[in-house]
């Protein structure tokens, strides 16, 4: 059977608003919705599924006029992440995973990364099972496979599992110490405590405010707890303008001797430079920028979440 959306639909589900679908279809031609006997717009399932990686893509500051013309194929690579990903699990593997979602096994989605994490270290853990089923599940969200409580049960199972397994780590004498947080604007959380096991496995004291801190709490956050590093992460729903004026902001009010790393799925960082700000492209990579910065200065990394 033919699923047939209603522009209603379409905007309930997408986030675009009714008066954008009508613009974009007179200015672009896309989408191009039947109408009934009513003169009522119907869309299907393939211009819904484009639509919800469009939006992604505008909320990472892309404009439409360069996106809607494109094929899907192209979008979902502006879409995806850097290329410098270690290799991912197989994909039955992960639809095993997801799965469990759409059952809402959270209690066996909880056991089953608890017990992965006995058997592998949390480091593996986080780059070789989180990392990749994350993208995994933003991407079966984005084909409309997973609504949205589902990542959001997700994103709950993970952090439990995570945060569990960080309170019995220990910080290492003269390791630096990081403030983590999210700017305003920017409300997903696990990329950055993906960073922050990453930032304590290498014997950092880590302390996370958690997201959406306003710009003047962080740098009072970093004074207080004489934080040698401030590490940021921006996802893919952030817009860049808003993004990178964060950034540049919060590196002005920051003292000098404080780093500034900024990490995450943002497009926009990929383009991104700014003096005294670093950014951390993996999780991988936040081993390396600690041992760089062994002489202040520069900021953390985050993944997607």
């Amino acid at each position: 059977m033919t699923i047939i959306w209603s522009i209603a639909d379409v905007e309930r589900d997408t986030g675009l608003s009714k008066d954008t679908l009508r613009v974009w279809e007179r200015r672009y031609g896309f989408p191009r919705p039947r109408r009934d006997a009513f003169g009522e717009r119907s869309y299907t399932a393939a211009q819904v599924d484009k639509l919800r990686v469009v939006k992604r893509l505008l909320d990472a500051g892309y404009r439409p006029g360069g996106l809607v013309s494109r094929p899907m194929g192209e979008l979902r690579g502006l879409a995806g992440d850097d290329s410098s990903v270690r290799d991912a699990p197989p994909a039955d593997e992960l639809r095993d995973w997801l799965a469990l979602l759409r059952g809402n096994e959270a209690g066996a989605l909880r056991e089953r990364l608890a017990l992965a994490e006995g058997r592998l270290g949390l480091r593996s853990v986080v780059l070789d099972i989180v990392a990749p089923l994350t993208r995994f599940v933003g991407e079966a969200w984005m084909r409309g496979e997973l609504r949205i409580y589902e990542e959001h049960l997700f994103t709950e199972c993970v952090e439990t599992v995570l945060r569990g397994k960080l309170g019995g780590l220990l910080s290492q004498p003269g390791g630096a110490r990081v403030l983590l947080a999210t700017t305003p604007g920017e409300p997903h959380g696990l990329g950055l405590l993906m960073a922050q096991a990453m930032l304590a496995l290498e014997g950092c004291t880590c302390l996370s405010l958690g997201v959406q801190v306003p710009l003047d709490d962080i740098v009072a956050a970093a004074a207080d707890c004489r934080a040698d590093i401030v590490a940021l992460s921006i996802s893919g729903c952030q817009k860049r303008s808003a993004a990178i004026g964060s950034i540049e902001q919060l590196r002005r009010l920051l003292p000098v001797r404080i780093a500034l790393w900024v990490g995450g799925s943002a497009p926009a960082l990929r383009r991104f430079a700014l003096d005294g700000v670093t950014r951390v492209p993996t999780l991988e990579a936040i081993g390396a920028a600690l041992r760089l910065a062994s002489q202040p200065p520069v900021a953390v990394a985050a993944a997607d979440g």
